[in-house]
C-alpha cells in the first residue's frame, strides 16, 4: 500500500485493505494498543483540566471576581496553536510525557473552565435568592444549587475539551510517543496515505464515540427539568 494517486475508489481499496490486515491489529504498533494510548493521553489529560477548571470556573462564577481575568486567559489559551504549544513545552523542558501531557491539560482547560463559569452565571438569580433565604451557606448555594443547575453547561464544556483533546492528543507522535497520531506521522514520512487516511479514520470515529458516550451520561446525570438551562445570566463577560 502507499500508492501515491489513484481514484477515491482506490484509496477507499487501500483503506479497506489497511484495516483488513491483521498485522495491524497486533502488536506494539496495532491499533488497539495505539487506541489505548491515545484513551490514555485524553482521558488524564481532561481529569486534570477538570479539577482545575471546574473548582475555578465554580468559584469565579459564584463570587464574581476575576470574571474579566480568568474569561479573558481562558480565551487567550484558545488562541494557542496546538502543535506549537506541544513543541514549546517539550523544549523548554525535556523530552518526556509530562510537557506533552501539561500541553494538552493547558489546550482543555478553556472550554471546560469556560462551560463551568457560564453553567454558575446562567443560573437563576431567584432560585439562588431563595437558597439564601431558607439559610444555606455560600458554600451550600453553590454546591447543591448552582452546580446542578449548570450541569447541561458544565457538561458541555466536558465533550468540547473532549473532542478537542482527541484531535490535539494526535500531535504527542511528533515528540516520539504513541497514539493514533502514530498512524498519521508515520504514515507520512513513508507516502502510504493508506495508513495517514487509517490514522484520521480512527480519530474522529473516537472522537463521534467518546461524544456519543457523553452526551449519554449528560442524560443520565441531568434532570428533565435543567436539562435546558433557564433564566438569563447574572452577567456576561
Amino acid at each position: 500500500m502507499g500508492a501515491d494517486g489513484g481514484g477515491p475508489m482506490t484509496v477507499l481499496a487501500e483503506l479497506v485493505g489497511w484495516f483488513s490486515d491483521p498485522d495491524h491489529w497486533s502488536g506494539p504498533d496495532g491499533v488497539p494498543i495505539r487506541l489505548l494510548e491515545h484513551l490514555e493521553y485524553t482521558g488524564l489529560a481532561l481529569l486534570l483540566a477538570c479539577l482545575v477548571a471546574i473548582p475555578l470556573g465554580a468559584l469565579v462564577g459564584h463570587t464574581g471576581r476575576g470574571a474579566l481575568l480568568v474569561v479573558g486567559a481562558a480565551n487567550a489559551l484558545r488562541a494557542l496553536p496546538t502543535l506549537g504549544v506541544v513543541i514549546m513545552v517539550v523544549l523548554l523542558t525535556r523530552i518526556g510525557f509530562g510537557p506533552v501531557l501539561l500541553a494538552l491539560v493547558v489546550l482543555a482547560v478553556p472550554p471546560v473552565l469556560a462551560g463551568t463559569y457560564a453553567g454558575i452565571r446562567a443560573v437563576d438569580p431567584m432560585v439562588v435568592d431563595a437558597a439564601r433565604g431558607v439559610g444555606m451557606r455560600e458554600r451550600e448555594v453553590l454546591l447543591q444549587v448552582e452546580v446542578p443547575n449548570a450541569l447541561p453547561l458544565i457538561l458541555g464544556g466536558i465533550r468540547s475539551a473532549t473532542l478537542q483533546l482527541v484531535s490535539t492528543a494526535t500531535v504527542a507522535a511528533f515528540v516520539a510517543f504513541g497514539g493514533l497520531g502514530r498512524y498519521i506521522l508515520d504514515g507520512l514520512s513513508v507516502r502510504d496515505f493508506a495508513e495517514v487516511l487509517a490514522g484520521a479514520v480512527l480519530v474522529a470515529a473516537l472522537a463521534m464515540v467518546l461524544d456519543l458516550a457523553l452526551a449519554g451520561v449528560a442524560r443520565l446525570v441531568v434532570s428533565d427539568g435543567i436539562r435546558a438551562p433557564r433564566g438569563r445570566a447574572r452577567s456576561s463577560v
